[in-house]
């Protein structure tokens, strides 16, 4: 039964309340609906220059976090240099213009110099918008009013213990706040209810090292749904989302995992690696909450592969973009390589598919195209202007573009301004 499921899979379970599979408005989470990082939008360009964006505006602060789209306001996080000022901004979608601004109070905690106190991505409902946030003396979930940005409700737990700082974000399902708390010290996951903030469930996690990786979900046609989570300690393991019960565990990891897990081809693909370096990277046959199936590694993906970077799909083909610049497609199914090449580059964005198009940006500003397909093919290369660590989010026709002081709105039709603010 569960093998039909999954090669009629085509999407998995909807991560915010209100979105469907054909909404192109929103981009709730990080790498957007269902935490895939695709999008079908025809209006994004091939290359562009500065001139050519809707809207161009500077951001206070740093940050690493990448941008969410609900309607007519897109979301990011900013935090000053020294994390004592964290905040969050709704922009009008439209032109640019700060519809919002909400500040939070945070402090210096111990970080990698290449993370910054702004790195989670928020989470939205469509009536809320939910951010973590971290201190010397606690790990923060808040809930802001996505129309005013008024905070609803906000939870203070002991604060995230790990060496880099903070980096997984919140996910929304159905009524539940998911939030991922696997760190050096005691760990657990965390579903918080929407409206009022209160714990419906949480489930005490072992601890090896803190991971970075945002969980996603898993739900064939017709199936339960499952919560996907990866840790060292835990390797790749399904939880039930309404109850925290755990449906299966793979522990197959020697290493941190700080990429998120993603699903393509009816697998799940994750990863570990450590030193800055992807050191293992499997393909997960899911399997049945209801035991007529065993979950079960497919295949190992022969090195390289990708740290940090998120892999990205085009039906059965799955791209993996490597820290450094190495590009492989796979086919999905069997793991059996296409093409890999060097595009160059160092990363910390992870690669989006938007229609036959492949995006990811340079740490150093440079936007790479490429074509997703079975042949490689760089269609451009081009300066963004500035650096950046964050995944382009899409939604409405436009691309949005977070980099360090920035965030830019490209394609979508004709610019409604083209000069900065």
């Amino acid at each position: 039964m569960i093998a039909s499921l999954l090669r009629g899979w085509t999407s998995v379970a909807l991560l915010a309340v209100g979105a469907t599979e054909g909404d192109s408005s929103y981009w709730p989470r990080f790498r957007g609906p269902h935490g895939s990082g695709e999008s079908e939008a025809a209006s994004i360009p091939v290359q562009w220059t500065a001139q050519d964006y809707r809207w161009n505006v500077e951001l206070p602060g740093v940050g690493h976090s990448s941008p969410v789209v609900w309607g007519n306001r897109v979301i990011v996080t900013s935090a000053s240099e020294d994390g004592e000022r964290g905040s969050v901004f709704a922009l009008r979608t439209s032109d640019g213009t700060r519809l919002w601004e909400t500040t939070l109070k945070g402090g210096a905690y111990p970080k990698s110099q290449l993370n910054s106190y702004a790195s989670t991505t928020p989470a939205i409902d469509g009536q809320r918008v939910f951010v973590t946030w971290g201190s010397p003396n606690h790990y923060l979930v808040a809930a802001l009013s996505l129309d005013t940005g008024a905070k609803l409700w906000q939870r203070e737990f002991p604060p995230f213990a790990s060496e880099h700082g903070l980096g997984a974000s919140p996910i929304v399902w159905n009524d539940l706040v998911i939030v991922p708390n696997d760190q050096d010290g005691p760990s657990s996951v965390m579903a918080l209810d929407a409206a009022t903030g209160a714990t419906r469930w949480e489930v005490p996690r072992r601890s090896q090292k803190a991971a970075f990786s945002t969980p996603c979900l898993f739900q064939p046609p017709g199936a339960k749904p499952q919560l996907i989570l990866t840790s060292w300690a835990h390797g790749v393991s399904s939880l039930d989302p309404a109850t925290g019960k755990t449906y299966w565990e793979l522990p197959v990891f020697q290493f941190r995992t700080v990429g998120s897990p993603t699903l393509a081809a009816g697998l799940i693909f994750a990863s570990a690696g450590v030193g800055g370096v992807g050191r293992q990277m499997v393909a997960i046959r899911p399997g049945d909450p209801d035991g007529n199936a065993q979950a079960a590694v497919a295949y190992e993906v022969q090195n390289p592969f990708p740290y940090v970077p998120v892999p990205v799909a085009k039906g059965d083909l799955v791209f993996l973009w490597q820290d450094r610049g190495l590009v492989t497609c796979l086919d999905g199914p069997s793991g059996k390589v296409h093409w890999r090449q060097r595009v160059g580059g160092d990363y910390f964005s992870s690669p989006i598919r938007v229609g036959d198009r492949i995006y990811c940006p340079t740490r150093s500003g440079e936007m790479v195209v490429l074509a997703a397909s079975e042949q490689f093919q760089q269609l451009a290369r081009f300066p963004l202007g500035d650096k950046t660590h964050s995944t382009p989010a899409v939604a409405g026709g436009v691309m949005y573009i977070r980099t360090f002081s920035r965030l830019a709105a490209i394609g979508g039709g004709p610019n409604t301004t083209t000069a900065a603010r």
